[in-house]
């Protein structure tokens, strides 16, 4: 009971974070029904240009950009043949049928944010410094990001938005609850062009915001697996070199 009582101590701060998007959702939501269409589309449109900024800055942290390419490469070829982009869409549409909600826009406000919230280095960093230490300080910075960021969302995307904190209560909670085992494998220079791939799929998802052409980021997320790899498999060969 011991142990099980320091694991939920552990994951309090993904279920914090979880829940700050789920009011925030609501909160924008209420908001919502006071925005003309016009504002609302405007609102998408700034979203989709700080979504490029913020991609930018991360992409521009890579040190090795033959690293990220090659993984990107790698990535859209195992997403596609995986389907990936499908799947999530597949369970957007079952959850949109058993929210009822209306046809719309409801698969990408589920979409877009759980992509937002799963790509980058504090939602990596956060929950595991949780579990090595049960500080929750990242995950508790990143909960009023991504509660800020869900009224927008929600405002202007609709109710799938709320659904988004189950991917990302069960993402972070595993990188917590694997912790130890976790930490010892990510090498700096690792999550360095780990957050850098990340900031390339954010630019992909702003690219979607704002309607410029359709970016498969689902299909893409292997990357976020290849980039780290590809870092260990260098370090290696470096070193019986």
């Amino acid at each position: 009971m011991a142990i099980l009582g320091v694991a939920l101590a552990r994951e309090l701060g993904n279920v914090v974070n979880a829940l700050a998007i789920v009011v925030g959702a609501g909160l924008g939501l209420f908001l919502m029904r006071g925005i003309p269409q016009s504002y609302q589309n405007l609102v998408m449109q700034a979203i989709g240009l700080a979504t490029l900024l913020i991609g930018m800055q991360s992409a521009l942290k890579s040190q090795n950009l033959l690293v990220v390419i090659i993984a990107m490469i790698l990535g859209a070829v195992t997403g596609t043949f995986l389907q990936l982009e499908e799947r999530l869409e597949a369970v957007g549409h079952r959850l949109e049928g058993l929210a009822g909600a209306a046809a719309g826009r409801f698969t990408e406000a589920f979409m877009t944010p759980t992509l937002v919230y799963i790509v980058g280095a504090m939602a990596v960093m956060g929950p595991l410094q949780s579990g090595l230490t049960g500080d929750h300080s990242i995950v508790y910075a990143k909960s009023v990001l991504d509660g800020t960021t869900a009224i927008i969302f929600a405002a202007t995307l609709g109710p799938g938005v709320v659904l988004s904190a189950l991917p990302v209560l069960a993402y972070q909670g595993t990188i917590t609850l694997f912790a130890t085992w976790i930490a010892p494998l990510l090498t700096p220079a690792m999550l360095n062009e780990l957050v850098a791939t990340g900031g390339l799929l954010i630019l992909g998802i702003g690219i979607n915001l704002l309607e410029l052409k359709r970016v498969k980021v689902g299909n893409l997320l292997p990357a976020l697996l290849v980039a780290p790899l590809l870092v260990w498999l260098k370090a290696v060969l470096s070193a019986h070199g």
